[in-house]
């Protein structure tokens, strides 16, 4: 008698797995116009922004990526960009790459844009940091394939569910490191900034917000590498990109054409997180 037939005879068994597909049938049931609407918006501005990146010649849209690096990141930081998207390039993965490139973008703007306002009210509210620290711990904590099942209910196959998936997965970053350098300002100034009269909106946009920002941008930047991450893993779910490719040189043994898709994965990785790190040293010497 194998462990789990004996626990079920001296407890009965929590029926777990069932209330979860209980519960996900119910939402998906409910909010199935929401979800394919939300579902048509996404893939039909994936579409357009991928077209319109595919019809510019890739030698253009280096130079425009580089560009942007260069005024962020500086001159070094934008030649080793120039000579990796050379490389990504030349090995025949531009168009994968350029799919892969929008998918973290608008992950990271979704991911962002709810991420950070929740940080602020945990930086603010001891009680609400009470009660989100734990989910985060939940969520960073929960295998990142379990994250792809409950999108496919909602949104079907495709770059939706994988961005919607990859959100989930990439927040918890950004609003914890909110929430931490909000908190971690010396109660001083603050009490300095109530002395004077400040209200709770202008202390946190003329105090809190400006000094946490290099802590916030720490967050955002672990949040790109997150969704960097999960898009190649939502591969699976048919999210293309380098992550296809990865996934159909898995499938066909091609050990070559999967090495070759994960090196750039790694180059564009490099690339994301040397230009947002300087972001943060930037905002680190201003404050």
């Amino acid at each position: 008698m194998g462990t789990r037939e004996l626990m079920g005879d001296i407890i009965p068994r929590v029926p777990l797995s069932e209330w979860i597909e209980s519960i996900l049938d119910v939402l998906t049931t409910l909010l199935a116009t929401a979800t394919r609407a939300v579902s048509t918006v996404f893939r039909n501005g994936i579409r357009g922004i991928t077209g319109f990146l595919d019809t510019l010649p890739p030698i253009v849209l280096i130079l425009v990526l580089v560009g942007i690096a260069w005024a962020i990141a500086g001159r070094r930081i934008a030649i080793g960009s120039f000579l990796g998207f050379l490389f990504i390039w030349n090995i025949g993965l531009w168009g994968a790459m350029v799919s892969t490139l929008v998918l973290v973008f608008f992950a990271t703007i979704l991911a962002v844009a709810l991420g950070l306002p929740l940080g602020i009210v945990a930086g603010l509210s001891d009680r609400f940091f009470l009660i989100v620290k734990p989910i985060l711990d939940f969520m960073q904590t929960m295998p990142a394939f379990v994250y792809l099942i409950p999108a496919i209910p909602f949104f079907g196959l495709g770059a939706t569910s994988a961005i919607m998936s990859t959100v989930i997965f990439s927040i918890p970053p950004t609003i914890r490191l909110t929430a931490l350098g909000i908190r971690q300002i010396d109660k001083e100034l603050v009490e300095a900034a109530d002395s004077f009269g400040s209200t709770t909106y202008q202390k946190l946009v003329k105090l809190q917000l400006p000094l946490s920002l290099p802590t916030v941008m720490a967050g955002i930047n672990q949040t790109i590498m997150l969704a960097l991450s999960m898009v190649v893993i939502a591969s699976m779910i048919g999210a293309g990109g380098l992550g296809g490719e990865v996934w159909r040189a898995i499938q066909r043994l091609r050990p070559g054409d999967g090495f070759s898709a994960g090196l750039a994965v790694v180059i564009l990785a490099m690339i994301l997180d040397r230009v947002t790190q300087k972001i943060a040293a930037q905002d680190r010497k201003a404050s």
